[in-house]
């Protein structure tokens, strides 16, 4: 797959944006992706008691998670957007956007985003499981490739087997 292709497909104009334009020069992100074809490896262990499942409650309340861990990302939360979460009993521990990217190539390409673990509920391997539970459920929901767009955590990210397609910083894609 080409994944610069991919990414100005899935992505078009996307450093044209002022907000990419203006980030300093020496800041970098990448950007993961995971074919789905054959078996995920193996999920990763968090302590015990969390449920995963799709949120269907209050958007209030989804938000006043989201905005502990990252006010900015309150926007993106609405009743569109399909929303994992990683529950303790009835509170949100952890929480996930899980998006389609739409096609490239042929290929259907969706990924978890905006991923984010409550503070109290950190350190228990409970984001990693969310993110693996996200990659599952777009695997069974027939998608291709599963992508994480615009992060810094390539190495977190990696322990499920995302691996590194693309590096760039405002002035657009970066040699790996």
């Amino acid at each position: 797959m080409d994944y610069q292709q991919a990414f100005n497909d899935l992505f078009p104009q996307f450093f044209e944006n002022e907000g990419i334009r203006a980030m300093p020069a020496d800041h970098f992100c990448v950007e993961l992706a995971m074919p789905l074809a054959g078996e995920l490896p193996p999920a990763p262990e968090c302590a015990p008691g969390y449920r995963f499942d799709w949120y269907r409650g209050d958007p209030e309340r989804l938000c006043r998670a989201v905005a502990q861990v990252a006010e900015d990302w309150v926007q993106y939360f609405t009743p569109e957007n399909r929303v994992l979460c990683a529950f303790d009993g009835e509170e949100i521990a952890s929480f996930c956007i899980v998006d389609d990217f739409g096609q490239s190539q042929g290929r259907k390409i969706g990924g978890p985003g905006c991923v984010g673990t409550v503070p109290a509920y950190r350190k228990q391997g409970v984001g990693l499981r969310l993110v693996w539970e996200a990659t599952r459920l777009l695997k069974e929901m027939a998608y291709d490739v599963s992508w994480i767009h615009y992060t810094h955590l390539d190495r977190w990210y990696g322990k499920l087997g995302y691996e590194t397609v693309l590096k760039w910083n405002a002035g657009g894609f970066l040699p790996l």
